[in-house]
C-alpha cells in the first residue's frame, strides 16, 4: 500500500505544540489539518510545520502557497 491508497485517518484531530525539528502533542489524536489545503495529515507522517504561525502543511508546495499569501516569498 502506497501513501495514495492509504485510508483517511480515523479518531480526534490533535493538538500540537511545533518547534524548531520537532513538535509536542498537547492533545493525543489521529491527525492535524493542513492550514492552506485543509487535508488531514497524520500525526506519525507530519513533516512541514511554522513555528511561527504553529500551523502544520500537507507539502513543501503548501509551505510556500502559505508564505507568498504572507508576502514572504
Amino acid at each position: 500500500m502506497n501513501i495514495v491508497e492509504r485510508l483517511p485517518p480515523s479518531g480526534p484531530e490533535a493538538v500540537i505544540d511545533y518547534g524548531p525539528g520537532e513538535f509536542r502533542v498537547l492533545k493525543p489524536g489521529a491527525f492535524v489539518r493542513c492550514a492552506v489545503t485543509g487535508v488531514p495529515i497524520r500525526v506519525d507522517e507530519l513533516r512541514y510545520w511554522s513555528i511561527e504561525w504553529q500551523e502544520a502543511y500537507a507539502s513543501p508546495e503548501a509551505v510556500m502557497l502559505r508564505l507568498r499569501r504572507a508576502g514572504r516569498a
